[in-house]
């Protein structure tokens, strides 16, 4: 699944984009005035969505990206999202003012936008920006928690978590070596903790993630021997193997989330 002709990140999302301006250049016509829940979008607001895509202003579009499936009429909201969506790709790409993709790109899914129902070319296209979106994540400075909601949003889009993971793994170089370790050590160590879980994706399986982890271990094992001085690396093999063996983590749970858990308890 990965472009393994365009192992450069930047390169790949340029190529992307310009594959979605062109696919997506003649967007499918409304048919009438955009109709939505006025309480939460003013009537200025479905003016300006059903106008020109490349004229919505940047805080409109977010709040359509953000806006639940049911507040739209269902026949006008697939057409909305193919008309705004390379504007939606550059919002979650970078210097974007995406902040919850998990959220947002699982309104593509198929209890809102029905990605998969779409032209084939349209989720071609679409498909191959998340396929640069996660290499850019993962190659970049992004923090883990941000890796595992651009996760969850494509993999609850698309409907499959499993390519997502496979392409996470064929990223190759230095880079990527380095991000996936930081991923595998957070995910590992939230699974010990009985702490990972998919915050929009209700039908999303954190066993395929527990599973997936101990394929990547040859791969963290040789960074470690690279660099026998990084403890996140040394630490996520630990993790990995206990998560294997169905152990308990050797690290305490963070005091502060600790605390947050009794008081919230506590209020309850």
């Amino acid at each position: 699944m990965s472009d393994t002709r365009d192992v450069d990140p930047r390169e790949m999302w340029r190529l992307a984009l310009a594959e979605a301006d062109r696919v997506f250049a003649d967007p499918p016509a409304l048919g009438r005035p955009v109709d939505g829940c006025t309480y939460c979008t003013p009537e200025s607001d479905l003016r300006l969505l059903g106008g020109d895509p490349g004229a919505v202003p940047e805080d409109v579009l977010g709040d359509f990206l953000r806006e639940t499936a049911s507040h739209w009429e269902s026949d006008q909201y697939p057409v909305l999202w193919r008309r705004l969506l390379p504007r939606a790709l550059r919002h979650w790409g970078p210097g974007g003012e995406g902040s919850d993709p998990a959220l947002e790109l699982g309104h593509l899914g198929r209890h809102g936008a029905g990605l998969t129902d779409w032209p084939a070319p349209e989720r071609a296209a679409v498909e191959r920006a998340f396929r640069a979106l996660l290499a850019l994540a993962l190659t970049g400075d992004r923090l883990p928690g941000d890796i595992t909601g651009l996760v969850e949003g494509i993999a609850h889009a698309t409907g499959e978590l499993e390519p997502w993971l496979d392409h996470l793994a064929a990223l190759p170089g230095p880079a990527a070596d380095a991000g996936l370790v930081r991923l595998a050590f957070d995910w590992a160590t939230d699974l010990l903790w009985e702490d990972f879980a998919f915050t929009w994706w209700y039908d999303g399986d954190p066993g395929l993630v527990a599973a997936w982890l101990p394929t990547q271990r040859p791969r963290v094992a040789a960074f470690a021997a690279r660099h026998p001085r990084c403890k996140t690396a040394s630490d996520a093999l630990i993790a990995i193997d206990l998560l294997r063996a169905g152990g308990h983590s050797p690290w305490p749970y963070p005091y502060g989330m600790r605390q947050y858990l009794r008081l919230t308890a506590a209020a309850g």
